[in-house]
């Protein structure tokens, strides 16, 4: 289901590329001073992570840096904040992120509780990277000189460009309403809108010729999936589905209780693991472990459960689906990640749990 998923929402964004769809929020865009766009691009992402979900955003967000940063190091840096971003943003949201997902279907937590309690840690450990890696960057970006005959967008209106944008965005937004209204699986509301949106592109490929046609189908753009990155996901995938199903993810959950003891230290090294072994089979092994009569709905256990599971990703670019995303289109390396951001992430959430304790002692 998540590859499916993966696939229709690559497939989304690139035909809104293709489009020049995106040019429409690039040309928004004014500032070239490196540090100002980060702080848009990054605000941006946090607040749409909550709409959408971080997995579907990140990929979003990575194809607008291309359009705005081309010196590729510096995008690196981009990518890496906006992956803190988006899981960030995904922890504060019942439909964010597919743990507090699960939290919030299983009864664990409520929608008023969870965005109350969390807003503001996860602001703040998207904030304190961002503020250190701000002060780093000097100058302004170079501007990307592409023209539109090599983009195969010479033909496309200003019209059809909103079109295509807009209902794409619209179709990704519809997913997590669509899973609240069916139940069915979320790669069966994105098809479903990838459908509608391939409807739209094969009207307006009516009026073109046969070059532009040839270059733009969805077919055609459906080449342009990197499927090695999805391959690689897929291995992400089946080896945390061997360590679960031999539960190996639950005598560890076992033997943290028993030896840890205190419930915020459990929670947050739970957090920590989530960056080496994904936070859905650690979520979902702590929900079996801990019944809502240990702990009642809206218990602090829970939402920081959601906080350190969201965030914790972040710690490594396999840590999470936006980083395995990130990586898969930007060739980003492991070792780059550790070096240059793995650090910051690690600072912000730290800071986010002070801050989620500080806040829970006083109100």
């Amino acid at each position: 289901g998540i590859l499916f998923f993966l696939m229709a929402a690559m497939t989304m964004v690139e035909l809104i590329d293709a489009y020049g769809g995106f040019e429409i929020i690039s040309d928004l865009i004014k500032t070239k001073h490196k540090a100002t766009l980060l702080c848009i691009i990054c605000i941006t992402t946090f607040f749409l992570s909550a709409v959408l979900d971080n997995l579907t955003t990140t990929i979003i967000m990575v194809a607008l840096c291309k359009k705005v940063v081309p010196e590729r190091e510096t995008r690196l840096l981009f990518v890496g904040l906006i992956i803190i971003a988006a899981n960030a943003g995904g922890a504060w949201s019942p439909i964010g992120d597919v743990t507090t997902t699960m939290l919030w279907i299983g009864g664990q937590i409520t929608t008023g509780s969870i965005m109350s309690k969390l807003f503001i840690p996860s602001i703040v450990s998207l904030l304190v990277p961002l503020a250190i890696i701000s002060l780093q960057m000097k100058g302004n970006v170079e501007p990307l000189e592409i023209h539109a005959e090599a983009k195969g967008q010479h033909h496309i209106t200003v019209g059809e460009k909103r079109l295509v944008f807009w209902i794409g965005i619209l179709g990704l937004i519809f997913v997590p309403i669509f899973k609240t209204l069916t139940h069915l699986p979320p790669f069966m509301g994105i098809l479903l809108s990838l459908g509608v949106l391939w409807v739209i592109a094969e009207r307006i490929q009516n009026n073109k010729d046969h070059k532009f046609k040839s270059k733009n189908s969805v077919l055609e753009i459906l080449r342009k999936i990197d499927m090695a990155s999805i391959l690689f996901f897929l291995g992400i995938l089946l080896a945390v589905g061997a360590l679960q199903y031999t539960n190996i993810l639950t005598d560890a959950a076992n033997w943290l209780s028993a030896h840890l003891g205190n419930e915020k230290i459990i929670v947050t090294v739970i957090g920590l693991l989530s960056a080496i072994v994904d936070n859905v089979p650690l979520v979902a092994a702590s929900m079996g472990m801990y019944t809502l009569d240990t702990y009642g709905t809206d218990h602090n256990f829970w939402t920081l459960l959601a906080f350190c599971a969201g965030t914790g990703g972040s710690l490594l670019i396999i840590g999470s689906a936006a980083g395995v995303a990130a990586m898969g289109i930007e060739k980003i390396e492991f070792f780059w990640y550790v070096k240059k951001i793995s650090g910051l992430a690690l600072i912000g959430y730290f800071a986010g749990i002070g801050c989620y304790l500080l806040q829970q002692s006083i109100f």
